[in-house]
């Protein structure tokens, strides 16, 4: 009785992926990390006039480019891991769920590398 897995699952071999709980900490260290983040920038962005050149004057600051530049990586990432599980819970074909997580995937990826990018380029005016 020490083995409580239907006799189905030991045919097909499926068991516990062993990463369940890591995804589940990242989630939640993801979104811990932003909430400081976010403040962070927010009420820093919120003081300042609504002026281009301010605005890009700020965004040269290095403690500022680097809160930006995390803020945008920490999202992204966090923003993936959340897709991820609501495609796994809710698309129940294989094909669609695999086309749906490398979509996403690639998604977040391409949007967070514009982000960074475009943060590099207002702060070292290239």
């Amino acid at each position: 009785m020490s083995d409580l897995r239907t006799p189905l699952s030991k045919v097909k071999g499926l068991g516990s992926a062993k990463e369940g709980t890591t995804h589940f900490w990242r989630q939640r260290m993801t979104a811990l990390l932003l909430i400081p983040l976010v403040l962070l920038i927010g009420f820093s962005l919120a003081a300042l006039p609504v002026d281009y050149a301010t605005l890009t004057s700020w965004i040269q600051r290095p403690w500022v480019l680097v809160a930006l530049v995390l803020l945008i990586v920490v999202t992204f990432y966090h923003a993936q891991l959340g897709l991820q599980v609501v495609i796994e819970d809710y698309v129940s074909s294989h094909s669609r769920r695999t086309v749906s997580l490398v979509i996403s995937n690639l998604s977040c990826l391409l949007l967070g590398t514009i982000g960074v990018v475009s943060v590099l380029k207002i702060s070292f005016g290239v």
